[in-house]
């Protein structure tokens, strides 16, 4: 795979997150906090997700809760890491999920979420 073909994860705050929730059919972000173990141990799978063919209509997303606001009150009510995924604006799925299967699983729901149409 040519590093051009290669999907991403963006680092964006809380008013990006907004922004390209609206401006992206599906979205699938993930609230990280300093010094989270789990957090790091899930970085490269999620990474691995964001290159994947079968993935690639989701925009993949990284906010540091410690960082915005918005993300901070929620790590508080929340464990990290802490994944949402979204499409046409709307949250479909959040939860602290600790287990590369468990975001995987969240992620192939959203794959196959069907959006409505206008």
């Amino acid at each position: 795979m040519k590093e051009a073909d290669r999907q991403r994860v963006y680092d964006t705050d809380d008013e990006g997150l907004r922004h390209y929730t609206h401006d992206h059919l599906k979205v699938f972000a993930k609230f990280t906090s300093e010094n989270c173990a789990t957090c790091e141990l899930l970085a490269p799978p999620f990474a691995k997700f964001a290159d994947d063919a079968q993935y690639q209509p989701i925009l993949f997303l990284r906010l540091n809760s410690d960082e915005n606001p918005v993300a901070k009150k929620l790590m508080q009510e929340r464990v990290a890491p802490f994944f949402v995924s979204y499409c046409q604006g709307q949250l479909l799925e959040c939860d602290s999920l600790t287990t590369e299967e468990a975001v995987r699983g969240m992620l192939d729901r959203l794959r196959a979420f069907a959006p409505h149409t206008r």
